[in-house]
Protein backbone atom coordinates (compact mmCIF):
# COMPACT_ATOMS: atom_id res chain seq x y z
CA UNK A 1 0.00 0.00 0.00
CA UNK A 2 2.72 2.46 1.01
CA UNK A 3 6.40 1.66 0.48
CA UNK A 4 9.50 3.74 1.15
CA UNK A 5 12.61 2.70 -0.78
CA UNK A 6 15.85 4.45 0.15
CA UNK A 7 13.79 7.52 1.03
CA UNK A 8 15.54 10.58 2.41
CA UNK A 9 14.46 14.05 3.43
CA UNK A 10 16.52 17.17 3.97
CA UNK A 11 15.59 20.63 5.17
CA UNK A 12 17.84 22.87 3.11
CA UNK A 13 21.37 21.55 3.47
CA UNK A 14 20.56 19.74 6.70
CA UNK A 15 19.78 16.04 6.22
CA UNK A 16 17.16 14.71 8.62
CA UNK A 17 16.26 11.27 7.24
CA UNK A 18 18.25 9.00 4.95
CA UNK A 19 18.01 5.56 3.37
CA UNK A 20 14.61 4.70 4.81
CA UNK A 21 13.01 1.40 3.78
CA UNK A 22 9.51 0.70 5.05
CA UNK A 23 6.49 -1.24 3.82
CA UNK A 24 3.01 -0.64 5.20
CA UNK A 25 1.25 -3.79 4.01
CA UNK A 26 -2.53 -4.23 4.04
CA UNK A 27 -3.82 -5.03 7.53
CA UNK A 28 -0.48 -4.44 9.28
CA UNK A 29 0.03 -2.53 12.53
CA UNK A 30 3.17 -0.50 13.23
CA UNK A 31 4.49 1.61 16.07
CA UNK A 32 7.11 4.25 15.30
CA UNK A 33 9.20 5.38 18.24
CA UNK A 34 12.41 7.32 18.77
CA UNK A 35 13.77 10.39 20.54
CA UNK A 36 12.23 13.85 20.20
CA UNK A 37 13.51 15.59 17.09
CA UNK A 38 14.39 12.33 15.35
CA UNK A 39 12.01 13.08 12.47
CA UNK A 40 8.99 10.90 13.29
CA UNK A 41 6.50 13.52 12.11
CA UNK A 42 8.51 14.08 8.93
CA UNK A 43 8.46 10.34 8.22
CA UNK A 44 4.69 10.27 8.67
CA UNK A 45 4.33 13.21 6.27
CA UNK A 46 6.36 11.30 3.67
CA UNK A 47 3.95 8.39 4.06
CA UNK A 48 0.81 10.42 3.39
CA UNK A 49 2.26 12.74 0.77
CA UNK A 50 2.45 15.97 2.73
CA UNK A 51 6.19 15.92 1.95
CA UNK A 52 8.02 14.37 -0.99
CA UNK A 53 11.38 12.65 -0.54
CA UNK A 54 14.49 14.58 -1.53
CA UNK A 55 16.09 11.24 -2.44
CA UNK A 56 14.77 7.74 -2.95
CA UNK A 57 11.13 6.91 -3.51
CA UNK A 58 7.77 6.73 -1.76
CA UNK A 59 5.12 4.64 -3.51
CA UNK A 60 1.53 4.97 -2.35
CA UNK A 61 -1.04 2.58 -3.78
CA UNK A 62 1.20 1.93 -6.79
CA UNK A 63 2.10 5.56 -7.54
CA UNK A 64 5.33 7.47 -6.97
CA UNK A 65 4.30 10.42 -4.77
CA UNK A 66 6.88 12.67 -6.45
CA UNK A 67 5.01 12.27 -9.74
CA UNK A 68 1.54 12.89 -8.37
CA UNK A 69 -0.06 16.21 -9.18
CA UNK A 70 -2.54 18.01 -7.00
CA UNK A 71 -5.50 15.84 -8.01
CA UNK A 72 -3.53 12.63 -7.68
CA UNK A 73 -2.36 13.55 -4.20
CA UNK A 74 -5.93 14.41 -3.21
CA UNK A 75 -7.14 11.00 -4.38
CA UNK A 76 -4.33 9.27 -2.53
CA UNK A 77 -5.01 11.13 0.71
CA UNK A 78 -8.63 10.06 0.67
CA UNK A 79 -7.32 6.56 1.31
CA UNK A 80 -5.19 7.66 4.27
CA UNK A 81 -6.74 8.94 7.51
CA UNK A 82 -4.44 11.11 9.61
CA UNK A 83 -4.70 12.00 13.30
CA UNK A 84 -2.43 14.98 13.85
CA UNK A 85 -0.69 15.66 17.14
CA UNK A 86 -2.36 19.05 17.59
CA UNK A 87 -5.83 17.91 16.41
CA UNK A 88 -7.05 21.28 15.21
CA UNK A 89 -10.73 22.00 14.65
CA UNK A 90 -12.84 24.90 13.43
CA UNK A 91 -13.93 26.35 16.76
CA UNK A 92 -17.16 27.89 15.44
CA UNK A 93 -18.52 24.53 14.24
CA UNK A 94 -19.96 21.78 16.48
CA UNK A 95 -17.90 18.63 16.66
CA UNK A 96 -20.25 16.67 14.36
CA UNK A 97 -19.69 19.20 11.57
CA UNK A 98 -15.93 19.16 12.17
CA UNK A 99 -15.94 15.38 11.76
CA UNK A 100 -17.83 15.74 8.46
CA UNK A 101 -15.40 18.26 6.95
CA UNK A 102 -13.28 15.76 4.95
CA UNK A 103 -16.41 14.51 3.20
CA UNK A 104 -17.66 18.00 2.47
CA UNK A 105 -14.29 19.03 1.02
CA UNK A 106 -14.36 16.02 -1.31
CA UNK A 107 -17.99 16.65 -2.30
CA UNK A 108 -19.33 13.46 -0.74
CA UNK A 109 -22.34 12.98 1.47
CA UNK A 110 -23.03 10.76 4.45
CA UNK A 111 -26.27 9.75 6.10
CA UNK A 112 -26.94 11.07 9.58
CA UNK A 113 -27.32 7.52 10.87
CA UNK A 114 -23.76 6.69 9.78
CA UNK A 115 -22.41 9.82 11.42
CA UNK A 116 -24.26 9.01 14.63
CA UNK A 117 -22.84 5.49 14.58
CA UNK A 118 -19.32 6.81 14.11
CA UNK A 119 -19.64 9.32 16.93
CA UNK A 120 -21.11 6.61 19.12
CA UNK A 121 -18.19 4.31 18.28
CA UNK A 122 -15.70 6.87 19.62
CA UNK A 123 -17.94 7.59 22.62
CA UNK A 124 -19.02 11.07 21.54
CA UNK A 125 -22.63 10.51 20.57
CA UNK A 126 -23.74 12.77 23.42
CA UNK A 127 -21.25 15.48 22.43
CA UNK A 128 -22.16 15.87 18.76
CA UNK A 129 -23.40 19.44 19.22
CA UNK A 130 -20.57 20.57 21.50
CA UNK A 131 -18.02 23.08 20.24
CA UNK A 132 -14.37 21.93 20.12
CA UNK A 133 -13.33 24.21 22.99
CA UNK A 134 -15.92 22.51 25.19
CA UNK A 135 -14.27 19.09 24.80
CA UNK A 136 -11.65 17.56 27.06
CA UNK A 137 -8.29 16.51 25.66
CA UNK A 138 -9.40 12.89 25.37
CA UNK A 139 -12.65 13.86 23.67
CA UNK A 140 -10.74 15.98 21.16
CA UNK A 141 -8.49 13.04 20.33
CA UNK A 142 -11.47 10.76 19.80
CA UNK A 143 -13.13 13.39 17.61
CA UNK A 144 -9.92 13.62 15.58
CA UNK A 145 -9.97 9.84 15.16
CA UNK A 146 -13.59 9.97 13.97
CA UNK A 147 -12.68 12.67 11.47
CA UNK A 148 -9.73 10.59 10.23
CA UNK A 149 -11.89 7.53 9.50
CA UNK A 150 -15.04 9.27 8.21
CA UNK A 151 -14.02 8.48 4.60
CA UNK A 152 -13.28 4.81 5.37
CA UNK A 153 -9.54 5.00 4.60
CA UNK A 154 -7.33 1.99 3.97
CA UNK A 155 -4.58 3.33 6.23
CA UNK A 156 -4.70 5.23 9.52
CA UNK A 157 -1.65 7.28 10.52
CA UNK A 158 -1.55 8.84 13.98
CA UNK A 159 1.09 11.23 15.34
CA UNK A 160 1.40 10.97 19.14
CA UNK A 161 -2.38 10.42 19.52
CA UNK A 162 -2.10 9.88 23.29
CA UNK A 163 0.57 12.46 24.07
CA UNK A 164 -1.61 14.88 26.05
CA UNK A 165 -4.20 12.64 27.69
CA UNK A 166 -4.31 10.40 30.76
CA UNK A 167 -3.53 6.69 30.77
CA UNK A 168 -7.14 5.51 30.87
CA UNK A 169 -8.03 7.60 27.82
CA UNK A 170 -4.81 6.50 26.08
CA UNK A 171 -5.90 2.89 26.41
CA UNK A 172 -9.33 3.76 25.04
CA UNK A 173 -7.76 5.38 21.96
CA UNK A 174 -5.50 2.36 21.51
CA UNK A 175 -8.48 0.00 21.74
CA UNK A 176 -10.29 1.93 18.99
CA UNK A 177 -7.24 1.72 16.73
CA UNK A 178 -6.88 -1.99 17.40
CA UNK A 179 -10.52 -2.42 16.39
CA UNK A 180 -9.80 -0.62 13.12
CA UNK A 181 -6.88 -2.95 12.50
CA UNK A 182 -9.09 -5.99 13.09
CA UNK A 183 -11.40 -4.53 10.43
CA UNK A 184 -8.50 -4.75 7.98
CA UNK A 185 -7.11 -1.22 8.25
CA UNK A 186 -3.36 -0.63 8.20
CA UNK A 187 -2.29 1.39 11.25
CA UNK A 188 0.89 3.40 11.87
CA UNK A 189 1.24 5.15 15.24
CA UNK A 190 4.13 7.41 16.17
CA UNK A 191 4.59 7.49 19.94
CA UNK A 192 7.26 7.98 22.59
CA UNK A 193 5.12 6.07 25.11
CA UNK A 194 6.63 2.61 25.50
CA UNK A 195 3.94 1.68 28.04
CA UNK A 196 1.35 2.20 25.30
CA UNK A 197 3.27 -0.13 23.02
CA UNK A 198 3.41 -2.78 25.73
CA UNK A 199 -0.33 -2.35 26.40
CA UNK A 200 -1.05 -3.17 22.75
CA UNK A 201 0.44 -6.65 23.00
CA UNK A 202 -2.83 -8.46 23.91
CA UNK A 203 -4.74 -6.52 21.23
CA UNK A 204 -2.68 -6.62 18.05
CA UNK A 205 0.34 -8.17 16.39
CA UNK A 206 2.46 -5.07 15.92
CA UNK A 207 5.85 -4.26 14.49
CA UNK A 208 7.88 -1.73 16.45
CA UNK A 209 10.19 0.59 14.52
CA UNK A 210 12.75 2.99 15.98
CA UNK A 211 13.88 6.15 14.23
CA UNK A 212 17.18 7.58 15.41
CA UNK A 213 20.12 9.27 13.76
CA UNK A 214 18.15 9.66 10.57
CA UNK A 215 17.73 5.92 10.02
CA UNK A 216 15.00 3.40 10.69
CA UNK A 217 15.47 0.02 12.35
CA UNK A 218 13.20 -2.72 13.68
CA UNK A 219 12.99 -2.66 17.46
CA UNK A 220 11.44 -6.13 17.35
CA UNK A 221 9.30 -8.12 14.98
CA UNK A 222 6.46 -8.05 17.52
CA UNK A 223 5.67 -6.80 20.97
Amino acid sequence: MIELSGAAYSYGRSGLLSGLDLTLAPGSFHFLTGPSGAGKTTLLKLCYGELKPTEGQVNAFGSDTRKLGRDGLARMRRRVGVVHQDCQFLDHLPIAENVLLPLQVSGQEIGRDHLDQLLGWVGLGHRADALPQQLSGGERQRAALARAVIMDPDILIADEPTGNIDWEMSQRILTLMAELNRMGKTVLIATHDLALIRAAKPMVSARVLRLAGGTLAAAGAGL
